[in-house]
């Protein structure tokens, strides 16, 4: 008999799939509505974590997912057997998001999380002319390219690495900036950066070539500049099964060909 004093909940996705998994743990295990849980399991794919992630940040609860979706990537697999024990010995990875202010010309501010990566990407057939700063100081003064993205280690091995972008181990205090089509200069591949920086992305001539924001579940259009860092007050934990946890995927991330 496993000893397991937290209280779980289930969620899922509206994914039939998901949906049958989770009747079937919910008869099988003791569990209570999300509410009143200690500890949540979500069934789906990225998407349904990433929501799960956004959903319960400010209560700081555990998060398990497991893989009744596409991807997966960090899930892990599924199964309805002895999961108690599972979640006993889970291995748990602290994740902060990045937090993302969003300007447009009227000066209005939107202000957001995204705890894989933000994109500053252009909004129409113009190519984007993007200007970049480190902590007020710049940088670049005019990137002629499709846009810029900016990775935690979480997410630098989903689309930062489809870029060519640099994955980052958990553990390295570091951020991702990478390039998506970059036209000019063409020879720069993107920058690790510490995590302490503000990194602040400007649209030059935002009228002709306009841009976007999208980072994890929001997309703000029409915008001129994003201000982003990590946010360290905030974080939330993923629980991973041992010998399948965040970091190993990553290390393994870089090798499937």
């Amino acid at each position: 008999m496993i000893d397991f004093k937290k209280k779980i909940a289930f969620v899922s996705s509206d994914e039939i799939e998901a949906k049958k998994s989770m009747q079937i743990l919910k008869k099988k295990y003791q569990n209570v509505i999300p509410e009143k849980a200690d500890l949540i399991i979500a069934l789906g794919g990225d998407g349904t974590i990433l929501e799960t992630l956004h959903k319960f940040l400010k209560r700081k609860i555990p998060i398990y997912g497991m893989n009744r979706g596409h991807v997966g990537f960090l899930m892990n697999q599924y199964s309805e057997v002895e999961l108690l024990k599972r979640l006993n010995i889970a291995i748990p990875t602290k994740l902060f998001p990045l937090k993302i202010k969003s300007f447009n010309k009227k000066g209005e501010v939107n202000e957001s999380l995204a705890f894989n990566d933000v994109s500053f990407i252009r909004n129409s057939r113009q190519i984007a002319k993007i200007s970049i700063e480190i902590n007020g100081v710049k940088k670049i003064d005019e990137l002629l390219c499709d846009g810029c993205l900016i990775s935690t280690p979480a997410g630098s091995s989903a689309y930062n690495l489809s870029l060519r972008g640099p994955v980052i181990p958990l553990g390295a205090k570091l951020l991702a900036l990478t390039p998506i089509s970059p036209y000019r200069p063409r020879t720069w591949r993107g920058a690790l950066l510490p995590n302490t920086v503000k990194i602040t992305l400007t649209a030059l001539d935002e009228i002709k070539r306009p841009v976007r924001a999208e980072a994890d579940f929001f997309e703000v259009k029409n915008i001129n500049k994003i201000e982003v860092e990590l946010d360290k007050n905030q974080y939330i934990e993923l629980l991973f099964d041992q010998g399948h946890d965040l970091e190993e995927r990553i290390i393994n991330e870089q090798f499937i060909y």
